[in-house]
């Protein structure tokens, strides 16, 4: 089935791993017995279906959830049902990566032209004037 991220990515099953465990917080009873928690394991470093700067600008959008072995750790305990945390956590991840896919426009220098910089200095000069005309009377 796998996780489909836009026409041309799509992440194959291989790669996500999903681990329930028991949630905290509020949920009665039900909270002791099922483990509605979701911990979705992607393993970005080895993809094959991302290329080399989606999977830099991935890590770098990950953060803490970057594990030392190149994996993407995702952790959804929001609602009590294991399936809505289930898709919740492959939303998010699929986010991710549509987020690393776009990559940043390339700054264009510019420079501050002459006559910016004479007004400028200008100002200074009439502001440093009226400031030196306070003070006291001889």
């Amino acid at each position: 089935m796998g996780l489909r991220i836009n026409d041309n990515i799509e992440v194959s099953d291989w790669e996500l791993t999903e681990s329930f465990v028991r949630a905290s917080g509020p949920g009665g009873q039900n909270v002791n017995k099922v483990s509605t928690a979701v911990e979705l394991r992607f393993e970005a470093a080895r993809s094959p279906a991302l290329s080399g700067p989606i999977k830099t600008r991935l890590k770098r959008l990950a953060g803490r959830k970057w594990t030392s072995d190149g994996a993407i750790v995702v952790f959804v305990q929001d609602t009590r049902s294991q399936a809505r945390n289930r898709e919740l956590a492959r939303e998010r991840l699929a986010e991710m990566i549509r987020a690393a896919l776009v990559a940043p426009k390339r700054r264009v220098k510019t420079r501050v032209s002459q006559n910016q910089k004479r007004k400028r200095v200008d100002a200074k000069k009439k502001r440093g004037e009226v400031k030196a005309l306070r003070g006291k009377v001889d």
